[in-house]
């Protein structure tokens, strides 16, 4: 398997968050290192990136609501958006 190299990541996907309806009981994996093609969400890539540093977040709700999903990467509160993507240029 060809391995991506670990230098500046995380990559930012988009600056700015994505707001998702989620499900109740669906289990959602995050993206941390933001090579995803499918944005907020993990697609496995991370597994190429040498030394494997990076993981899915995975995450699951009680309630059918909308969340914030971070696209940036650099937030505190994974994998929520806490306004990180503001500090960005």
């Amino acid at each position: 398997m060809e391995t991506i190299p670990n230098k500046d990541l995380p990559h930012i996907a988009f600056q700015e968050p994505i707001r998702i309806r989620v499900e109740p009981g669906k289990v959602y994996s995050w993206c941390s290192c933001g090579l995803t093609a499918v944005t907020p969400f993990c697609d496995n890539t991370h597994r190429k990136i040498e030394g494997q540093p990076f993981k899915s977040i995975k995450v699951q709700f009680d309630k059918e609501q909308d969340i914030w999903f971070c696209q940036c990467k650099q937030t505190k509160t994974p994998p929520f958006c806490d306004g990180s993507h503001k500090a960005l240029k």
